[in-house]
């Protein structure tokens, strides 16, 4: 057996340059199925989010569109192609990825990186890319007291390991208080850390993080953290056979001190213009071809908006130097979305 915490585990078994699950050759789209590979919907509505932040940034000379935990680069193709030239000649993309080489077919202007770009203006798009941020788990104790645990990387056994850290004391102290003996606590620090480097890169521009997320107001007793593999959910075994994921605390990941609205999937396609709903029966008599389109349409617009599905994500926006889009405070016409909130660091 080999026994180690949970965050140096989870490093090696999805991003080790040998055996690493995120190096595998056929992608995360062989394992589990995201918004972005649900439907080109979703890239669209992110597209249509690029060009309203271009707007309240004044349309500058060279406008980013970064794409963190970029996969295999499916975000950013379908986003550049839902683009009008007159954007796209000032656009400059960048995919951000440490599990993958540079995609087949990506367009020559896209830059490939494995760190976020410093001093950009523009819009970061995160995309299911902090619940696989790496994080120790820790077990309530007698008394309140917090120890992390170990797994064996072989099975994924359990035990409890040494005290927690001052740090990690600290930090479930103000995020994650009051567990009963027997509760874990999946220990946020390292993924706020990065959510604030990355919200940090922008010059200027808005900063979005989608995800299984949850807020102080429902933290989950026991551990989400678990495992993916061929389309099936799995025990988290750190061996890097499958993915590893946990939900992400949205509002501890939150930088204090910026514009900041968190709602959900649902809410946040609708305002980008993304509908479940089915075309009027009188267009199959008028325009069958068309009703045909717009009823798969709509079905995909119900999975990406599904509450208990995608549609349950946690959508937190997070605005430099710029104001919030008007479209997600609810202008041009749309009701402002009944989730959105402004978060009080």
């Amino acid at each position: 057996m080999s026994w180690m915490r949970w965050r140096p585990a989870m490093e090696e078994a999805l991003y080790a340059p040998e055996g690493g699950f995120y190096r595998r050759p056929e992608g995360p789209a062989g394992h589990f199925r995201t918004s972005v590979h649900a439907s080109p919907l979703f890239a669209r509505a992110v597209a249509r989010l690029l060009l309203e932040v271009d707007a309240a940034l004044g349309r500058p000379a060279e406008l980013a569109f970064v794409d963190v935990g970029a996969g295999r680069g499916e975000l950013l193709t379908g986003v550049l192609a839902e683009l009008p030239d007159a954007v796209r000649s000032r656009l400059r993309p960048y995919g951000v990825e440490i599990g993958a080489p540079r995609p087949a077919g990506l367009p020559s202007t896209a830059l490939w990186t494995t760190v976020v770009p410093r001093g950009v203006t523009g819009l970061l798009f995160a995309n299911e890319w902090l619940d696989n941020v790496p994080l120790d788990l820790a077990e309530v104790g007698e008394g309140g007291r917090l120890r992390y645990v170990e797994v064996d990387t072989a099975t994924g056994a359990e035990r409890p390991g040494e005290p927690v850290t001052e740090a990690d004391a600290a930090w479930a102290a103000r995020w994650w208080p009051g567990g009963r003996p027997g509760d874990v606590v999946e220990l946020g620090g390292p993924r706020d850390a990065a959510w604030a480097s990355a919200v940090g890169a922008l010059e200027r521009g808005l900063a979005v993080a989608v995800d299984y997320g949850h807020t102080a107001a429902a933290r989950p007793p026991l551990t989400t953290l678990t495992g993916f593999r061929a389309g099936r959910e799995v025990p988290p075994v750190p061996d890097g056979s499958c993915d590893l994921t946990a939900h992400v605390a949205l509002d501890a990941v939150a930088v204090p001190a910026v514009h900041s609205l968190w709602t959900t999937q649902r809410e946040a396609l609708r305002a980008l213009g993304v509908s479940g709903t089915r075309p009027p029966l009188a267009l199959a008599s008028s325009d069958p071809v068309a009703y045909l389109r717009a009823l798969g349409g709509a079905g995909e617009g119900a999975e990406l908006t599904d509450p208990a599905g995608l549609g349950g994500f946690g959508w937190l926006a997070q605005a430099v130097r710029m104001p919030l889009p008007e479209i997600l405070k609810g202008a041009q016409g749309l009701e402002r979305p009944a989730g959105w909130q402004t978060l009080t660091p």
